[in-house]
């Protein structure tokens, strides 16, 4: 009779290869919650020895997370990759989280573009010399991504010599002037109200009303496909956006929009409120957490920007635009709402702006209706 097998005792913790090819260990404590790493190990051993160091301090009683990953990553000037995925975990903007795609989107930037030359470099040694050699050589014509990459690691030397009680590093060596700009390479032309009729014209009848939203209320995508019967107040005939919704990594992610100004009303022009009615009564579900605009109509799912592109792309062909991006569609909306008339603060109230610069960018199309000006002061002119 042949002996019992033992079950192999299950794995404790969670190691990851990052592009950069350092590894990254995590697990889940006691108390339910995740831990991970204050530092990347350039070798999956390394990475399994701290894990099977934290879980002899659990079995033993001795578990001290804070205590751990503080004093581990405070024991020595660490390498400028276990620096940056520490900032990257702690990293808070006017006291909240980074928002998954900004996080994202620092992950490959430091995965991608700075790791490969500085991840294993100690954070105090890399000199001004250093960071000018490597921005000469960083994504020849990806100016976006150059441009994005600079500014990152000129944020994160910020934070080493900031530091409290003590800065690691005691300058901050990035300091080329104008290297975090870059120009808008993507040159907008609004579209004309001939060419959205055709657009919306054009589109399946349950995306008709996201592409009016788009253009009219200058809605964007997320705050669009996380739109809910809940949300259109048809009393006031106003849209209330609270959320948006993003998709990282194959998930979909409910939040706040990207600013607090971002939480607003916004009042739905007149001759939309019928097609508003009919929306809802055709093509969304009851209740009020049902979304408008879900990825499929007998399903109540989040819809992916791929989805939409499919029905999008033929319909702005059929208009003669094949240049115009969804995402325009608002811009468009902010240049027909700056063409009525409306202040810099009323504009940055219908968009969602913290700042004026941004609302700004949508009165240079206003041009036409200066002209309007014009032609009115010459027949006062004349009269």
């Amino acid at each position: 009779m042949s002996r019992k097998q033992p079950r192999p005792r299950r794995s404790f913790g969670r190691i990851e290869r990052l592009s950069s090819g350092r590894y990254r260990a995590a697990y889940t404590g006691p108390d339910g919650n995740l831990y991970r790493a204050p530092v990347t190990f350039s070798a999956r051993d390394d990475a399994t020895a701290w894990l099977s160091a934290r879980r002899a301090e659990i079995e033993m009683q001795v578990w001290a997370p804070a205590a751990t990953t503080q004093a581990s990553f405070r024991r020595t000037t660490p390498t400028f990759s276990a620096y940056a995925d520490h900032w990257l975990e702690t990293r808070r903007t006017k006291g909240r989280e980074l928002r998954p795609t900004t996080r994202g989107q620092y992950r490959m930037l430091l995965d991608k573009f700075i790791y490969p030359t500085f991840g294993d470099e100690r954070i105090d040694k890399i000199s001004n010399e250093d960071v000018n050699d490597w921005y000469d050589a960083l994504a020849p014509g990806r100016e976006t991504i150059r441009a994005q990459s600079y500014s990152l690691l000129r944020t994160i030397f910020n934070s080493a010599a900031t530091e409290r009680p003590q800065p690691f590093i005691p300058y901050n060596p990035a300091h080329i002037r104008g290297a975090g700009n870059t120009k808008r390479v993507h040159q907008v032309e609004p579209a004309t109200l001939e060419e959205l009729r055709v657009i919306v014209e054009e589109l399946p009848e349950r995306y008709k009303l996201m592409g009016l939203l788009a253009a009219w209320c200058a809605m964007r995508f997320g705050e669009l496909a996380e739109l809910r019967r809940g949300d259109i107040d048809l009393r006031t005939n106003r849209v209330k956006i609270r959320r948006g919704v993003v998709r990282v990594d194959g998930k979909f992610i409910v939040g706040q929009p990207k600013s607090d100004a971002g939480i607003r009303d916004v009042a739905i022009p007149p001759h939309l409120v019928p097609l508003v009615k009919d929306h809802l009564a055709n093509h969304t579900a009851p209740g009020k957490d049902s979304l408008l605009f879900p990825a499929s109509a007998d399903e109540n799912t989040h819809m992916a920007p791929s989805t939409l592109y499919r029905v999008y792309y033929p319909a702005r062909e059929a208009a003669g635009r094949k240049d115009l991006r969804w995402h325009d569609l608002r811009h468009t909306g902010a240049v027909l709402a700056a063409q009525t008339g409306a202040t810099l603060a009323e504009l940055m109230g219908r968009l969602g702006h913290t700042t004026p610069s941004a609302a700004m960018r949508y009165q240079h199309a206003a041009a036409d209706r200066d002209a309007e000006i014009a032609r009115r002061l010459s027949e006062l002119a004349g009269e």
